[in-house]
């Protein structure tokens, strides 16, 4: 299919999902973005992965976010994003903000997985030939290596820009006194840190006590990856274990032993409570990420152009009242 065939929606800025400034950078990303880590490899549905990309933009978001091992076999997802852009966006790569990363298991022997600059320079060459690209707008370290100095990572995210392969840098998952130390590294090299991302959801707020502090203190964005606790803040798992969902499958991060009688009442009353509001516990969920202020974005893992048009519609209603607030407090 050409990329004539597709023509993205006329009103897609004036009717979006709104934007916000990365840090105290110049770059805004939309509220909410969206991620490939699940539905975009060769395993998955492709025409629906096509309409969801489509879907998207047609609705101001901007942002898809990758990673080397991204997809089923690993670089899949980086493989179809980059024939969809190819073949429906080549007239609109300047209108994106594609990211992608690198620092887990990608390919077999010692340099195919950690932090070293081997590694990195090496996986984002092979990022960009996937995604047809030639640079990609941010690059991440994903992950705290303790196996390689701080330094040589941060080395190598500073020459990729220098370089003029990635236009910004950033650190995912980062403990804090490490999130620290680079971004002094990187604001050194002349190449300051852009974002953090890192785990932020109703259920997981470790993040609240330093590393979202630490972020704003540096004028480093952050975006929030598992709004849904891997869709365990939705009405999915309300009534059982569906036999597609995450949960039903050995592998992966969501397990059913983690879905538990005490976690299916909190679920329930966070649905009572997102009712409401007027909106689903989904909705309700990546409204409360966006209500912390330093949160600038929401990475959803949509699976179908139904889910995300459920995930957009949460924009509507962001504002929380204390009584709310507290309440999802005592069920967090």
């Amino acid at each position: 299919m050409s990329n004539n065939t597709y023509s993205p929606a006329p009103d897609r800025y004036t009717n979006s999902v709104g934007y916000q400034f990365c840090g105290k950078s110049g770059l805004q990303l939309p509220r909410i973005s969206l991620g490939l880590w699940h539905n975009f490899g060769d395993v998955d549905n492709a025409d629906e992965a096509l309409k969801m990309i489509h879907f998207a933009f047609d609705h101001g978001i901007t942002h898809f976010d990758l990673a080397n091992n991204y997809g089923t076999p690993y670089g899949s997802a980086e493989k179809n994003f980059g024939k969809i852009l190819k073949d429906h966006f080549s007239t609109y790569r300047d209108e994106l903000i594609i990211s992608t990363k690198a620092g887990h298991d990608m390919w077999a022997g010692p340099y195919g997985d950690g932090s070293s600059r081997k590694y990195l320079i090496a996986s984002l060459h092979q990022s960009l030939k996937r995604l047809n690209l030639d640079y990609v707008d941010i690059f991440y370290s994903h992950r705290y290596d303790p196996t390689t100095p701080l330094e040589e990572t941060m080395g190598a995210l500073s020459d990729m820009v220098k370089q003029g392969k990635a236009l910004y840098v950033g650190i995912s998952k980062y403990p804090v006194e490490k999130a620290r130390e680079a971004y002094r590294i990187l604001k050194e090299n002349g190449t300051p840190c852009l974002i953090n991302q890192d785990r932020y959801n109703i259920f997981t707020r470790q993040i609240e006590q330093n590393v979202l502090p630490l972020a704003e203190e540096n004028g480093v964005g952050f975006i929030a990856f598992s709004p849904l606790a891997q869709g365990l803040l939705s009405d999915k798992y309300l009534h059982g274990i569906p036999e597609n969902s995450r949960a039903a499958h050995s592998y992966g991060f969501l397990q059913k032993n983690q879905i538990t009688p005490e976690v299916i009442t909190k679920i329930s009353k966070l649905t009572e409570l997102a009712s409401q509001r007027g909106q689903t516990l989904a909705q309700m969920a990546l409204a409360w990420c966006l209500h912390t202020p330093v949160v600038n974005s929401v990475i959803v893992g949509a699976s179908s152009v139904k889910q995300l048009q459920d995930n957009i519609d949460a924009i509507q209603n962001t504002g929380f009242s204390d009584d709310e607030l507290w309440r999802i407090g005592e069920l967090g």
